[in-house]
């Protein structure tokens, strides 16, 4: 059967891909800190991904679907789209997350990123610059869980909303993943520059 058919399939052929290649690159450097870094960028790329759709395109094109009285209106994104963007889109946050946690746990700088690289005698600028990440990106995690996913299930009609608070709900909903995408700019400069070197 072809992997390529199935989400599933493609999602195992990548990882499978991956770890080969990294093996035959470095079959020695490949721990426990690689691993954590490549799932905390995989996971990263995906919900980042989403929260980029959800308000460059599928945001928008519900607003036009709206005004279009003729046409076939948002039901099918609602219906089939949304849902199954929103799994994805709040399990990749936590992983997101959890594997970021992970990777500054073993890596010694979890304390140090969290209190912004004030621990020590001086300021450590790693764990100040990914701190400035890691709780832009715990911020955006509350966001999803706490006031997005909550909202969406009454958008979605998943759990039961009086048309005000559908409108409310869509509302909250809309302006928490506008705050998590403009959030999303600078959580992404602190990430690359904390390793990466770009001037901060």
């Amino acid at each position: 059967m072809n992997p390529l058919l199935t989400v599933r399939g493609a999602i195992t052929t990548g990882f499978v891909a991956a770890v080969v290649l990294s093996l035959l690159i470095s079959p020695t450097s490949f721990g426990e800190l690689s691993l954590a870094r490549w799932l905390h960028i995989v996971s990263g790329v995906l919900w980042i991904g989403l929260l980029y759709y959800f308000n460059l395109v599928q945001i928008p094109a519900l607003a036009a679907a709206a005004k279009d009285k003729g046409g076939p209106g948002g039901a099918a994104i609602t219906r089939y789209v949304a849902p199954r963007a929103l799994l994805w889109f709040r399990w990749a946050a936590l992983a997101t997350w959890f594997t970021g946690a992970w990777y500054l746990g073993r890596s010694g700088n979890f304390t140090g990123a969290f209190t912004l690289g004030l621990g020590g005698d001086g300021v450590n600028y790693y764990q100040l610059i990914i701190g400035i990440g890691a709780w832009l990106g715990t911020l955006m995690l509350f966001n999803v869980w706490a006031l997005i996913w909550p909202s969406q299930k009454k958008v979605l009609g998943l759990v039961p909303a009086s048309d005000e608070e559908k409108a409310r709900a869509r509302k909250v909903a809309m302006l928490a993943s506008r705050t998590n995408f403009v959030l999303s700019i600078p959580m992404l400069l602190c990430m690359g520059s904390a390793t990466h070197g770009l001037p901060l």
